[in-house]
């Protein structure tokens, strides 16, 4: 199953492709996006190097990968997504590759749920919408048994994210940085919904 265009509300969902390169570029060049991920804008050779993986990682499981997000100038409510991505807005990266890392099972049937947006299309619950439409895809259309997400304690922001769609949380945990971020003596979190958990919140919508 190919890693399909997605729509929400106010979103168009493309799968990340080599053309998007220069938007990730941008998106990684606010230091304030990167705060509880690098702490600092990354270089060119750095993203370059990031979407490299960022395609192999996607591509390990059918149906699961990156997304790039375009809406309307203003993205605000009752705004509408734009027909083709060339017609809308530069918003951020929605993902949902397989899960990774040192500390998680090599298991296809879990992924792990992100987002990154610009800061001007902040505060305006485009990551929870996004978010959303990609758990739908995860559970009703490639089948996952469980997705997470990650941050840093500190990061309230993206906390509330996960918890607007109903994720819970399931550990706090501390992992040792070689140069660690402000906030890092305060752990990381990590949030879960299973398959259960979502048919029982399409349930009750």
């Amino acid at each position: 199953m190919p890693q399909p265009i997605l729509r929400t509300d106010r979103l168009l969902l493309v799968p990340l492709a080599d053309r998007h390169l220069d938007l990730e570029i941008e998106l990684d060049s606010d230091p304030e996006v990167l705060r509880y991920l690098f702490g600092r804008a990354r270089s060119r050779g750095e993203v370059v190097t990031s979407h490299a993986w960022r395609m192999e990682v996607g591509g390990r499981v059918d149906g699961l990968g990156y997304w790039m997000a375009f809406g309307s100038a203003d993205a605000g409510p009752g705004s509408t997504p734009p027909a083709r991505e060339d017609e809308g807005d530069f918003v951020g990266m929605m993902m949902l590759p397989p899960a990774h890392g040192p500390d998680q099972p090599d298991d296809p049937t879990v992924s792990d749920l992100g987002y990154r947006l610009l800061r001007r299309h902040w505060r305006k619950g485009l990551a929870s919408e996004a978010s959303r439409a990609l758990l739908r895809h995860a559970f009703d259309t490639v089948g996952q048994r469980r997705v997470i997400a990650q941050t840093m304690a500190v990061n309230t922001g993206s906390q509330g994210v996960m918890k607007a769609v109903g994720m819970r949380h399931v550990r706090t945990y501390f992992p040792t940085w070689e140069d660690p971020l402000p906030g890092a003596e305060l752990g990381e979190v990590e949030y879960e919904m299973t398959r259960e958990m979502w048919a029982e919140h399409r349930s009750a919508r």
